[in-house]
């Protein structure tokens, strides 16, 4: 057995346990390799119940980033070949992560992500299904849709803006969490899929462009929608609802940084 599975079995549950370990510990090494980065929108997450949170992705940071701005703790799709390294794929699923293979239909992963939306976690999906090289959002994959669709869980769409960062360049990053979407009527075959993805894409590029706006503006308090501005969410082990929801407003000296 490995030894993730056999840490993740030690503490009682798939997971949720060893995350909010791995995010205590991660959340200061994200905020000084992307200082001063912020959130809008993370009030729109579910606090409870399952769902699938569909993002862009940009920058190698992105995973880790998302992981520390969410409110709620998240499973991520990780590629294969992570997963397949030894001591950082280890690491990966003590945070409860769990591989996906590209460029082909891996009806594993989509099984895995189906029972634990069913369960009642977020799973998180780089919706493109791989780093974007141009800039911007690229075209959406019907993962993200299918799983939503299939176990009638909300679909959130969220917008990132890290194109650039590299440990050379370590900039200010935003994500801009988005509604759930309507899916109301989309029936689960192809053409459901496509239509559900659609919507996820242009949703995807609403919000990258808000994370872009926001942080031309120094990342402002409040967007024109209303979304607020945190930090790092604070790390919980079991925690009521409303308490997982709290986070860490960013201090002012980080408009600067």
């Amino acid at each position: 057995m490995p030894l993730s599975r056999v840490v993740l079995v030690s503490w009682g549950e798939d997971g949720d346990p060893v995350y909010p370990l791995a995010r205590l510990l991660l959340a200061p090494a994200m905020m000084a390799l992307a200082p001063g980065s912020a959130s809008y929108g993370s009030e729109r997450v579910p606090i409870v119940g399952g769902g699938v949170l569909a993002v862009n992705h940009l920058a190698a940071i992105d995973p880790p980033l998302v992981g520390c701005l969410c409110s709620r703790p998240l499973r991520y799709m990780v590629k294969a070949e992570l997963m397949a390294i030894p001591i950082a794929g280890e690491v990966l699923g003590w945070t409860g992560a769990f591989p996906v293979r590209r460029g082909q239909p891996d009806r594993e992963a989509l099984r895995t992500a189906r029972r634990l939306v069913a369960e009642g976690q977020l799973v998180c999906v780089f919706a493109e299904g791989t780093r974007q090289r141009l800039g911007y959002p690229g075209a959406v994959r019907p993962g993200a849709a299918m799983i939503a669709l299939q176990e009638r869980v909300p679909l959130l769409p969220a917008g990132l803006e890290t194109f650039g960062w590299r440990l050379a360049n370590r900039r200010r990053c935003a994500v801009v969490f988005g509604e759930p979407l309507d899916l109301t009527g989309i029936s689960c075959n192809g053409r459901g899929y496509r239509r559900a993805s659609a919507l996820v894409a242009a949703e995807i590029l609403r919000l990258w462009r808000q994370a872009g706006e926001a942080l031309a503006a120094g990342l402002p308090r409040q967007l024109p929608d209303g979304a607020r501005r945190r930090g790092h969410v604070a790390p919980s082990w079991h925690l009521q609802p409303r308490d997982r929801d709290a986070g860490s407003p960013i201090p002012d000296r980080a408009r600067s940084a």
